[in-house]
């Protein structure tokens, strides 16, 4: 059970700390209340079912932005094998924000990015809280083309709030660095699969969101600004970004269904963050299934098909 509680998983939690009561009264008594235990673990279950099988966009984005849930560190240490991390942008300096290297998956060599946040307060500071400076997107820069000169399929994990927004930032180039992942990300002759497995927050998000598969966990949101800054700036009320969530179509359903998103990831029943292990499993067979359809195309198919895809997002009416 997860030690932080959503406000709407609170009839979960009760529910779960009386099977535990009633565990440790049977263990101590030597009472067998087997039959009781399990008429309240079913109880729990379909309350959780009936909970998380009709949530609200808010409450999805409340538990992507989840503490506990996992980040790409606990996915690249479940997924993959023989992980070597590899720092820096050779030019400014090494940002925790992002984190990349090499690795094997299921045996094959490829390279991993993807965005790093912290488990507690000491953790965030370090890594920005996962808002990558420009040298951060330069770093994924360099990767991507390493991948590329030899030949490895590239996957990067998306969970940020967005870039960093800092005066500092901005003056090394922060936007720039943003559109030369984008433009290079459209040529890069590997095959690229994209995962947003928490927050994916604008440009932050879309400086390793572009390429020829791109999946979101069920729970997992991607937006062009957060429901926060959305309200601010057009309702001039932060306190109605609960709204802003529902007009903004940030969830993975909500953009699986305008065709932004080629695949959504079931999660287990709760969220990632309640069994990551199992998540870690189902994702993978999923970004080898893709990874498998990808190595079948010629590279210049691959390409077009890539180009296509973006190409034929978003509607517009004239007249």
């Amino acid at each position: 059970m997860p030690s932080i509680m959503l406000e709407f998983e609170k009839p979960i939690a009760e529910l779960e700390a009386k099977i535990e009561e009633l565990k440790s009264f049977s263990s101590e008594k030597g009472i067998d209340l087997t039959e009781e235990i399990k008429t309240m673990q079913a109880k729990a279950e379909a309350l959780k079912k009936e909970i998380f099988d009709n949530l609200t966009p808010a409450q999805r984005v409340a538990i992507a932005r989840h503490p506990e849930r996992p980040g790409t560190l606990e996915y690249i240490k479940h997924i993959f094998e023989d992980f070597v991390e590899l720092h820096g942008d050779r030019h400014f300096g090494d940002d925790r924000a992002v984190i990349g290297g090499i690795a094997r998956f299921r045996g094959e060599p490829v390279t991993v990015i993807g965005h790093a946040k912290g488990k507690d307060t000491k953790e965030n500071l370090a890594r920005n809280f996962g808002m990558p400076h420009p040298e951060g997107n330069k770093k994924a820069l360099r990767l991507m083309e390493q991948a590329e000169k030899f030949g490895r399929p590239v996957f990067t994990f998306v969970d940020t709030p967005g870039a960093h927004c800092g005066m500092g930032a901005e003056e090394r180039g922060q936007a720039h660095a943003i559109a030369a992942n984008l433009a290079r990300l459209m040529k890069l002759r590997v095959p690229v699969i994209n995962t947003v497995i928490g927050e994916g927050g604008s440009g932050g998000a879309l400086a390793i969101a572009v390429g020829d598969r791109l999946m979101m966990l069920e729970n997992s949101v991607f937006s062009v600004i957060s429901p926060e800054s959305f309200a601010s700036i057009l309702w001039k009320d932060p306190a109605r970004a609960q709204e802003a969530v529902a007009a903004m179509k940030m969830t993975a359903p909500d953009l699986a269904e305008l065709g932004i998103v080629d695949e959504v990831v079931p999660e287990p029943l709760g969220g990632a963050h309640r069994n990551p292990g199992e998540m870690a499993a189902m994702l993978g067979s999923r970004l080898q299934e893709a990874l498998d359809c990808l190595k079948k195309m010629p590279v210049d198919e691959m390409l077009q098909k890539r180009y296509e895809k973006f190409r034929g997002i978003g509607q517009f009416v004239s007249g």
